[in-house]
């Protein structure tokens, strides 16, 4: 009896968090008087959509961008992965946590940093007289930002993958008379190649879903995504709900042909652990090769982690940004203004943090929940549960919340959260669902379907089994998902501009109001904080896994 109620109550919250706003953007794209709860004129907002000059430019934007940065992360991330994978590097780990830290730093953030960087008289202007002005606000220009956010995707799935299998094929190709080029090509290449082509759609699939960049250096270029235009339907006067809904279909399709290629090259192959101590394989040793190949590691790490990194940094200690870079123009004052009762930035902190920790625990409590009746209880319907549960992944921020919107703003709900600070819990509930899911899931299926089983036999209830040998056995797995949970959703900003009630500010919103008014040196103040609060959880959550690993 109380499995059934936890698995009712476990489809119920499903259905709120991913099933009805999905639903509800199917209906109100079918029904265009939808909103005012009428269900009449089916169809009839598809063509006047279709018919809108503004389409083409969108859709060929996204399409055009997301392809770019997929080819342009691949260019970057194989090589990097290649030799990380395939080498003993210099303190190996190292290069991991600064190719993590782009991945880890919000791309809108990246985008304004890299805007104080190469624009007229930014930083790169002052001390070399060069201006990329031009490159900047450009569509190759928002490839090259989003690329050198994204690229590790690939330069991880690159490495773990040749970490995995090691080179043990392409040494016996090269006892066989083979050269080292001819192995890599015929050997380690196409054994790399499902974890490349993932990566890439994996990349493929951020860059489609990406808002910040392409409103931040889009606007000046005239290059449009369809997040962006989904925006501005909701923002400006009148709210075109059909087209923002349409646009949604548009971009859900768009995003769930590359999620199930994704999963279609990645399979559902998972790995069982026999000794309970994973190794590394041991790489080759470079020699003196060693030297240019740091080089181009680190010359890497320094364009994408140190250049905005550094722009960061020094913009939240400067004064104005017209005084250049000048000792004289060297400030705390932003960092002061912070933390003064009389600002913004402590209550938009507050609000974060809670709901980026009440965001983990429902996350976490309910990923293990749906965990354990997909892989050990095995109930009825569990491909149905666990694909719902995975869904959100190919879900753009934007659509969760256009469905939130959709969902929630109607008269016939006795209490709805729309307008208040639980729309946003929602929001990052539903987005960030995905993190625990995988990761207890991995953990649970490695521990092998005995060990409950063996409980009940016992005398122990399901409930006192899940309690008592499930949870502590997965808890390292758990705790580091909710951890990432809590990073992500303490810095998301798309779904924080639409849904933030008036009045209420996340860290994300705060930062982007702050350079909308110009207060540049405050808002890059906060992203500097944030980032590194950002990267200690991570760290966190990474040593809890390796800890798990080595038990």
């Amino acid at each position: 009896m109380k499995q059934k109620l936890i698995t009712l109550t476990t489809v119920v919250l499903l259905a709120i968090l991913v099933a009805l706003p999905l639903l509800f953007i199917i209906l109100q794209a079918i029904f265009p008087q939808f909103s005012a709860g009428s269900l009449s004129g089916a169809l009839t907002g598809i063509a006047p959509q279709f018919q809108d000059p503004q389409l083409p430019a969108m859709l060929g934007g996204t399409l055009w961008i997301a392809a770019g940065v997929a080819l342009l992360s691949a260019l970057i991330g194989l090589p990097l992965g290649v030799m990380r994978g395939l080498f003993n590097l210099p303190v190996p780990r190292l290069w991991d946590l600064i190719f993590l830290i782009p991945f880890l730093t919000p791309p809108y953030i990246a985008a304004l940093s890299w805007m104080l960087v190469l624009q007229t008289n930014g930083y790169l202007d002052q001390l070399t007289g060069i201006d990329l002005n031009d490159l900047l606000f450009s569509r190759s220009g928002i490839v090259l930002v989003m690329t050198l956010n994204i690229f590790p995707v690939v330069y991880f799935a690159v490495s773990r993958s040749l970490l995995a299998s090691g080179q043990r094929l392409a040494l016996v190709a090269r006892v066989h008379g083979a050269t080292a080029w001819r192995a890599f090509w015929h050997i380690t290449l196409p054994m790399v190649a499902p974890a490349l082509a993932a990566g890439m759609l994996l990349a493929f699939t951020l860059a489609i879903e990406e808002y910040g960049v392409p409103a931040a250096l889009g606007s000046r270029s005239g290059v449009v995504m369809m997040t962006v235009g989904i925006e501005k339907k909701l923002a400006d006067w009148p709210i075109d709900l059909p087209g923002a809904s349409l646009l949604s279909m548009v971009l859900i399709v768009i995003a769930l042909t590359g999620w199930w290629l994704q999963r279609r090259l990645v399979g559902d192959k998972e790995v069982t652990s026999v000794t309970g101590k994973p190794t590394e394989n041991m790489g080759a040793t470079l020699g003196i090769a060693a030297v240019p190949v740091v080089m181009v590691m680190a010359l890497t790490g320094f364009v994408a982690v140190g250049l905005p990194g550094l722009s960061m940094a020094v913009t939240g200690v400067m004064s104005t940004l017209s005084g250049g870079l000048a000792w004289n123009n060297v400030t705390p004052q932003h960092y002061l203004a912070l933390f003064s009762q009389q600002g913004d930035a402590l209550s938009a902190l507050g609000t974060s943090l809670s709901l980026a920790l009440g965001a983990s625990l429902i996350t976490g409590l309910l990923g293990l929940l749906i965990s354990w009746l997909v892989v050990v209880r095995q109930i009825k319907g569990r491909s149905v549960l666990d694909a719902l549960s995975l869904l959100p992944a190919a879900l753009p921020g934007i659509v969760v919340g256009v469905g939130l919107i959709l969902l929630w703003n109607r008269t016939f709900w006795p209490v709805s959260p729309y307008n208040t600070w639980a729309i946003l819990l929602l929001s990052y509930c539903c987005l960030l669902m995905p993190w625990p899911v995988r990761y207890i899931t991995s953990a649970l299926r490695q521990l092998g379907g005995n060990l409950e089983p063996a409980a009940r036999v016992h005398g122990a209830s399901a409930l006192q089994a899940l309690r008592f040998i499930v949870m502590p056995l997965v808890f390292p797995a758990m705790l580091a998902a909710m951890l990432m949970v809590f990073a992500i959703a303490s810095r998301e900003l798309v779904t924080s501009l639409l849904l933030s009630p008036a009045g209420t500010q996340t860290v994300a919103v705060f930062i982007w109001r702050q350079f909308e008014q110009g207060s540049v040196g405050q808002g890059m103040a906060m992203a500097t904080l944030t980032l590194l609060a950002g990267l200690l959880l991570m760290l966190t959550a990474l040593a809890i896994m390796q800890r798990k690993g080595r038990g």
